[in-house]
Formats: C-alpha cells, sequence, structure tokens
C-alpha cells in the first residue's frame, strides 16, 4: 500500500469540487484504539510510550493528482486537529473544582480530601475522635473514595479522552502560597485565599482559549474547558465494560477524497520540522452504506495498530430516502 508520505499541505479550509448549497460540513466518527499512544501529564513525568505534553494530532484528508509522468502527487489538506489525554491530569495547576455546588472552589482537586480531613478534625475515619458528628465521617469517607476513584479513572486500564486541541499555556506555578498574584499557587495550598486566586487565574486563562482541555473528575464527559469529541476504545476498563469512540463535526464536507491519515506532531516544532509531522495511521475510504464512508485504518509502522473511522460526508446533501 502506497503511503501519503509525500505530500503539499494546506491549512486553510478544505475546499473540494463540486457546488452544494447550504452547510456543506461533515460528521466523523473515530474509534481510535488502545494502542494509540497517549499524551503524557502536563507537569508530570513522561511515561514509557506516551507522547510528549506538547503534541496533537491531525486528521488530513488526501487528494492524489496522477502526473504526466505518471507519478503520483499527495496532497494533504487540514481536517480537524485533536488530543489525546488521560481523562483528568493530576499534574495540572488547573485541576481545579469549579462552581457553587463545591465546598472550596480552586482547590486543587488531589487535596480535597486533605482539607475535608483538617475541616473535620478527623485524619482517620476507621478510628474517628471523640465527638465526631456522623455528618463529618460520611465527609471524610467521600473524600477518600473520591481520591480512590480518581486512582482507577487514570491508572493502567484508565480512561482517555479524544479532545480539543490547543497550545495556550496555563501562568507559571508559584513556589510557595505567597508566590506573586500572577502565578498559579502548587497544589499544596489549599487555604481559601490560595484557592481564590487558583481559581481566577485558571478561569481567566479557559476565557482566553475555549478549546485549552481540562478534565474533572466529577462529570466526565464534560470537562471544565475545552471539548471531549469521546473517549478512546478500551476494552479493559475498571468497570470491565468496553468503552470507545469520538465524533467530530467538521467543516470541510469531505467529498471526493481519495484517503486518510493521521500524523503527529509537536506543537512547537523545530525550525525545518515544521511539516505534517510523524504519520499514525492511514487508510482508504470504501463505501458499505450509502452516503458513509468506511475507513480502515492502519499504522504503517506497525500493522497490529489500527483505527477505525466512519465519515457521513457532506451533511448539507442528503439524497438518502426512507
Amino acid at each position: 500500500m502506497r503511503r501519503a508520505t509525500r505530500a503539499t499541505v494546506a491549512t486553510a479550509a478544505l475546499a473540494l469540487a463540486g457546488c452544494v448549497s447550504g452547510f456543506q460540513g461533515a460528521n466523523v466518527q473515530l474509534d481510535l484504539s488502545a494502542a494509540t499512544p497517549v499524551q503524557a501529564d502536563v507537569l508530570a513525568m513522561q511515561r514509557v510510550g506516551e507522547l510528549p505534553a506538547a503534541t496533537h494530532f491531525t486528521l488530513y484528508a488526501i487528494q492524489e493528482e496522477k502526473r504526466p509522468d505518471g507519478t503520483i502527487q499527495d496532497h494533504l489538506f487540514e481536517v480537524v486537529r485533536f488530543e489525546v489525554h488521560h481523562i483528568v491530569d493530576t499534574s495540572s495547576p488547573c485541576f481545579i473544582d469549579v462552581g457553587d455546588h463545591v465546598p472550596y472552589p480552586g482547590i486543587h482537586v488531589t487535596q480535597f480530601a486533605t482539607r475535608v480531613q483538617q475541616d473535620t478534625q478527623i485524619p482517620d475515619p476507621t478510628h474517628p475522635p471523640a465527638g465526631a458528628t456522623p455528618q463529618q465521617l460520611e465527609l471524610v469517607v467521600t473524600a477518600l473514595a473520591r481520591m480512590q476513584k480518581i486512582g482507577l479513572i487514570v491508572g493502567p486500564g484508565g480512561l482517555v479522552a479524544v479532545t480539543s486541541a490547543s497550545t495556550t499555556p496555563y501562568p507559571a506555578m508559584a513556589t510557595d502560597c505567597m508566590g506573586p498574584p500572577d502565578q498559579i499557587p502548587p497544589p499544596q495550598c489549599f487555604d481559601n485565599a490560595s484557592n481564590q486566586r487558583r481559581l481566577q487565574l485558571c478561569q481567566q486563562t479557559w476565557k482566553t482559549d475555549s478549546r485549552l482541555w481540562e478534565g474533572t473528575d466529577r462529570v466526565l464527559t464534560a470537562p471544565l474547558n475545552g471539548t471531549t469529541f469521546g473517549l478512546l476504545d478500551n476494552p479493559m476498563t475498571p468497570a470491565g465494560t468496553p468503552i470507545g469512540g469520538a465524533q467530530i463535526f467538521v467543516d470541510s464536507a469531505l467529498v471526493g477524497i481519495d484517503a486518510y491519515a493521521i500524523y503527529v506532531q509537536a506543537d512547537n516544532p523545530p525550525p525545518g520540522m515544521e511539516g505534517p509531522g510523524t504519520q499514525l495511521y492511514f487508510g482508504r475510504p470504501t463505501m458499505p452504506t450509502r452516503g458513509v464512508f468506511h475507513v480502515h485504518m492502519v499504522d504503517p509502522n506497525n500493522p497490529a495498530r489500527t483505527a477505525e473511522m466512519a465519515v457521513f460526508a457532506d451533511l448539507g446533501q442528503d439524497d438518502v430516502h426512507f
């Protein structure tokens, strides 16, 4: 199979032949296998097999041009960028609690149980001090259970999200709780003033970029910021229930496409390395169902690693009758 490694890249919207009135977008449904590499957490040590945190994936549509000499020139058109993250990043400076319904707005979630234990003065719920109320015990047990749940969803076999992509950085993290007002307090600072400053700086950053993704353990499909398109295929979840599948609506009609490829690239590649990056998956569309293209994608360097994609092309033109 010829790979789409020779390319001219167009970063503008995909312009395809044909004249269709109305909305010309498409619906891309992507099932990335569990073997798809995951990006490392923002401030954590990169694990074996993970991609650097400052990385993104790009889905390209490929149109093939046959030249007079018989050779084929591939033209790559960017369809959409996305990222692949652990469902929550416990190292992120903005993995926080937000909203009127939370007891400590702005607290770093990793310190939630510690703050509850401090406020209730119950370090060990199995040996509560005299005078501890049932309500206080319930708060501590619930907080500890939350920490345990986070460990399950980010550990081996944990959940991985397919998300919107962004290169926006967070403000620097302060070295202590009394750091400058424009720096985010470190997680261990969970007093009310530190929580308020952390909340303010994180929300200010989110307002500048709606694509910057930050997950939360409270509602896994509704992140604190950015968009969750879906989850990476995972047949070995803690609950034992297979999950997976992402859905992305794109502006391109995706008509007349000869092949698709997914590339991985650093967010800020060094000079001379600004091309599409490293090809991860490649596949050609077939149409087993009217109006729906199926693309079986394979890693050209590892045929055992595959992905499946369904493309509902040109949603502005519906010629399927029921």
